[in-house]
């Protein structure tokens, strides 16, 4: 909670710029974490420093600017991007190899589920960037829809629980195992409904 009283503090002098700026650096792999900066932006919000709906969405441009630099930079740079030193650090070998299984086994689902996966989240849009398995609309997309799940969460919680820090703080706690419960089933929903409209369109040749 010391992070998160900082960064209140912070957004409350700059405003929505300080929001934006964070939320690059958050996409960059900066040690700062996304939930906790999206938390802050909705508690000044809830404090009368700005307003919660352009809040929300001045975030979700910030998170989606942020995770495409990355996906375009190893889209451009491929393999070489890893003898940069600064994503050296973030994205060592075993860790690419690492994210290349997950890619053989989940598929552009990955992409969907790296949102709530922070410490993997930056190197999976780097390394599905590099690797050239999708396409930059279908990044886009898989990652707009699972930002448009996660941004307007926290900031609404921070939103809700502004002047109320102990409510807010156990809201935290169970918010992020929901948030990665709700992933894991609009994942399998998802696979499902690729499932099913495959088995379909099997018929349909047949």
């Amino acid at each position: 909670m010391q992070l998160l009283e900082r960064l209140i503090l912070l957004f409350a002098e700059s405003g929505y710029a300080a929001v934006f700026a964070a939320l690059l650096l958050c996409g960059a792999g900066a040690p700062l974490p996304e939930d906790i900066t999206l938390i802050a932006g909705g508690v000044i919000a809830g404090l009368g420093y700005a307003n919660v709906h352009a809040m929300a969405g001045i975030a979700l441009v910030g998170v989606l600017v942020g995770d495409a630099a990355m996906f375009l930079l190893g889209h451009r740079h491929g393999a070489r991007i890893m003898q940069w030193p600064l994503v050296a650090r973030l994205l060592t070998p075993a860790r690419y190899a690492k994210v290349q299984e997950k890619f053989a086994r989940y598929g552009n689902r990955l992409l969907f589920l790296a949102r709530f996966l922070p410490g993997m989240r930056t190197a999976v849009y780097v390394t599905a960037g590099a690797t050239h398995r999708v396409s930059f609309l279908r990044f886009l997309l898989l990652d707009g829809l699972a930002a448009l799940i996660s941004v307007p969460v926290w900031v609404y919680l921070g939103y809700a629980g502004a002047n109320n820090r102990e409510w807010l703080a156990m809201w935290i706690g169970r918010s992020q195992h929901g948030m990665w419960m709700l992933a894991v089933v609009a994942a399998l929903v998802a696979g499902w409904l690729w499932w099913r409209r495959r088995c379909r369109a099997g018929r349909s040749d047949d």
